[in-house]
């Protein structure tokens, strides 16, 4: 699946209905983080759950994270596979991607303009690792 470079926040959340309508709650972190404001209105994508373990294991992991914290969580996880492309050169040379709100992902061997495929090694708060596993796409 390919996502927009235009994904503002990805979260999940359930579906409740009020009298003659269906309503989905953006959790409060997305609207204290900047990324939605209240009274703005946003084209909403919405995504089949591939099987309930999942479905169920993303919603504990996601309730889990809002009852934790009101900080903004890493859009990214150890092992996931993004398409990147390069977008400036860190002090120590690796390549600088930039994904979902800004979050940045440094790649070692990469040049600017280069477009990669990375697999991410390693998560911190605020950037993450990705090793190239596929050159240009």
């Amino acid at each position: 699946m390919e996502i927009s470079e235009k994904l503002l926040c990805l979260f999940s959340t359930d579906v409740s209905e009020e009298d003659d309508r269906y309503l989905i709650e953006v959790p409060k972190h997305e609207i204290t983080t900047g990324d939605v404001e209240p009274g703005t209105v946003y084209r909403v994508a919405l995504i089949e759950r591939s099987t309930n373990a999942q479905s169920e294991s993303t919603t504990s992991a996601a309730q889990s994270t809002q009852t934790r914290t009101d900080e903004p969580q890493p859009p990214v996880d150890v092992g996931e596979t993004r398409y990147v492309e390069i977008e400036d050169i860190g002090k120590q040379g690796d390549g600088i991607a930039r994904v979902e709100r800004g979050y940045v992902i440094i790649v070692p061997g990469a040049d600017v303009g280069e477009r990669v495929k990375v697999e991410v090694s390693e998560v911190k708060s605020n950037f993450a690792v990705g090793e190239i596993i596929e050159d240009t796409f």
